[in-house]
């Protein structure tokens, strides 16, 4: 497996042909009046099928309804190359429950998102059309490169007036996406709205505007990065081995070994790995998205939670409850990709995003049909 990238050299080039496809579509897609009503997005992931509704409120949205349910659809992708029975059959309870939900609060426009294990699983299109048959639900394999940029813009808020250089990592189920955007051009007060403006992709934007200076998808998420490593049986070797095998897969990302200044840089973090360590660091045993949502973690803080998960062990791990059962499998493999990003760049501080591609979707879609105000995103 090999980091994606568009087709070319560099993400560039392919990253105009992507938005110029992208306007073509809204020209002749775009309805004649915009909706007023109410937006969905459905985010079905290797790890979890998620869902939001929401309402345009100003320049953000405001939730009516959610969803989220742990599947492992991904498990067992990496050694058969195919979507198992079983992963599939709790994929479809959840869909169930997500088109029910949509046909009972009327909603007006929506988007859903399929994931990077039904990219590369042989059955994947098969189990598409199975969904889109016993749910009606019509799910899109969204690309990679519209994958990086709908976590990017979901972050905007979190983005600092102060940031100059800003690097948002969305850590996967069955990859992880890095977006590098330079706003050194950008007025403070219009960093947010620079961000939101990436919903048209990744081309060069106008003067003044944000810069992607390089993007990239690793294909290493939690799931597929802790099915490379299974068979390593001392904890703290597959750690460390996960951590540097991660790294690795980065040396082609551009910004890897550019000597980037300390001051005027952030890194987000959006993934559950990442919002898990967050509510682990304080200590709370029932999660609570508004304490950790915009969180801003040290390194220390970050390595002193993964040092305890490694002491707790694989069972300490099952029973602690800001891991939760869901996650416990995966929590390590997750905690050495976000390691290995804090060992890399030039900052001691991390801004957690409980936040993603729901979230990307609805504001891409509410960017599309101009209905969100003006202003800072913050």
């Amino acid at each position: 497996m090999t980091p994606e990238r568009p087709r070319g050299a560099d993400a560039k080039r392919a990253a105009v042909e992507a938005s110029k496809a992208v306007s073509r579509k809204a020209l002749t897609s775009a309805p004649d009046t915009v909706p007023a009503g109410l937006y969905a997005a459905v985010d079905l992931g290797t790890n979890s099928c998620r869902m939001l509704i929401a309402q345009p409120r100003g320049n953000q949205f405001r939730v009516l309804d959610s969803f989220s349910k742990t599947v492992h659809l991904g498990v067992g992708l990496e050694a058969s190359g195919r979507l198992s029975n079983a992963s599939m059959g709790r994929t479809l309870q959840a869909l169930r429950i997500c088109q029910k939900k949509i046909e009972s609060h009327g909603v007006a426009r929506m988007r859903r998102g399929a994931p990077e294990a039904c990219r590369r699983a042989r059955n994947g299109r098969d189990f598409m059309r199975q969904i889109r048959r016993e749910t009606g639900l019509n799910l899109e394999i969204i690309p990679a490169e519209e994958e990086a940029r709908l976590a990017v813009i979901s972050c905007a808020p979190l983005v600092n007036p102060t940031t100059e250089q800003l690097l948002v990592v969305d850590i996967g189920g069955g990859s992880t996406e890095l977006v590098w955007v330079d706003l050194s051009a950008v007025a403070p007060e219009y960093r947010g709205r620079a961000i939101m403006n990436l919903h048209r992709g990744f081309a060069p934007q106008p003067e003044g505007g944000a810069r992607v200076v390089d993007w990239i998808s690793v294909p290493l998420g939690v799931a597929t990065l802790k099915d490379q490593f299974h068979d390593v049986e001392d904890d703290g070797a597959r750690f460390a081995l996960m951590s540097w095998f991660f790294e690795e897969n980065l040396a082609s990302f551009s910004p890897y070994n550019a000597a980037q200044p300390r001051d005027g840089f952030q890194i987000i973090g959006t993934s559950g790995t990442v919002t898990t360590v967050a509510a682990s660091f304080l200590n709370l045993r029932r999660y609570d998205r508004t304490k950790v949502d915009g969180l801003q973690m040290t390194s220390d803080q970050i390595d002193s939670v993964i040092r305890e998960y490694l002491s707790l062990g694989p069972e300490g791990r099952r029973s602690d409850p800001r891991i939760g059962r869901d996650r416990h499998t995966l929590i390590m493999s997750g905690a050495a990709i976000l390691q290995a990003l804090m060992r890399i760049w030039p900052t001691d501080r991390l801004s957690v995003a409980d936040r993603g591609l729901r979230e990307g979707l609805l504001y891409a879609q509410m960017s599309a049909d101009g209905i969100l105000e003006d202003g800072p995103y913050l």
